[in-house]
């Protein structure tokens, strides 16, 4: 039973066949969950992600089931296990939205059902794969040499660098002292491929052909805002931060942005902005996910095509 909580859940050329299939017309995409129940569990509220998700279960024939953290109660009205072993009598695939990774490795444990990271405090999996897919589409995973990452090393970035260093894009983040990432993570990364971090924003954009950035308050960090407001305010991605990219390059933000904060208005509403085609991408990216993870018509196809070194 396969498990999607990081991005390197899947191998390099498994990673570029999610790509290469999201990338189909939706119209076009086989019913490989005729039949089959979806539980989306959401600790998190998210626009997103809940959309991208229920559309593309609709797309490949399946039945997608939204559940409020009430009806569950993570840990408080039932225990993580005992979600996922409840839920996998109704459902073929359980994905979740959640505070703690932990709670998502718990439930992958049980091997009832594939699980799926929506989110957690430590990954963002399925919008890095939206990301790739859209690197893809307006550069080309082949063409594209440096992803710029701006702002908090969180669990966006490290979703994001680990799944460029698959992919041989290499990637460059610039942070504030204090909210770098931690020896693990650039381990994990550099494994696969690595990563440069710096506390200078010029010097991580220079060249890059796709910079990045995400709000510096996420979910749950509330009561630190003014803090980080102080220690990020350096590190806004303005036009003059952008003109210092390669020619051509893009912009993108995962969403919801904070215009005036890690985002000027004049650079996600401009014309290097891409964020409604990577928004898109979030439900093109799960259906590819879904049909490798359990689509019984091609989850065999899935699975020898990178065995057998065949990427798109």
């Amino acid at each position: 039973m396969r498990h999607f909580l990081e991005v390197d859940d899947l191998s390099a050329d498994e990673l570029r066949w999610v790509l290469d299939v999201s990338s189909g017309a939706p119209e076009a995409a086989p019913p490989a969950l005729a039949g089959s129940g979806v539980a989306l569990v959401f600790e998190k509220s998210s626009n997103r992600t809940r959309n991208s998700m229920e559309m593309a279960v609709r797309q490949l024939g399946g039945h997608p089931v939204y559940i409020r953290p009430e009806e569950v109660g993570m840990d408080v009205r039932e225990t993580a296990e005992d979600i996922a072993r409840t839920l996998a009598c109704f459902h073929d695939v359980i994905a979740a939205r959640v505070f703690r990774h932990s709670h998502l490795e718990r439930m992958a444990a049980c091997e009832v059902a594939p699980v799926i990271n929506l989110l957690s405090d430590d990954a963002h999996p399925c919008q890095a794969v939206a990301d790739l897919l859209t690197v893809s589409q307006c550069i080309g995973l082949d063409r594209a040499q440096r992803v710029a990452f701006v702002g908090d090393a969180n669990n966006m970035w490290r979703s994001l660098a680990i799944g460029c260093a698959m992919v041989g894009i290499e990637s460059s983040l610039a942070v504030p002292d204090g909210y770098g990432p931690s020896g693990a993570t650039l381990d994990r990364i550099a494994s696969r491929g690595g990563c440069t971090v710096t506390d200078d924003p010029a010097a991580a954009v220079a060249g890059a052909d796709v910079v990045y950035t995400d709000v510096w308050t996420s979910m749950g960090q509330e009561d630190e805002q003014a803090e980080r407001l102080a220690a990020f305010g350096p590190y806004q991605v303005t036009p003059e931060l952008m003109s210092l990219a390669a020619p051509g390059a893009i912009f993108l933000h995962c969403l919801p942005a904070r215009r005036g904060e890690e985002v000027a208005a004049e650079v996600i509403d401009g014309p290097a902005s891409r964020v409604w085609q990577q928004a898109r991408n979030r439900m093109h990216a799960a259906r590819g996910l879904l049909a490798f993870l359990a689509g019984p018509a091609l989850h065999g196809a899935a699975s020898a095509s990178p065995a057998q070194g065949a990427g798109p």
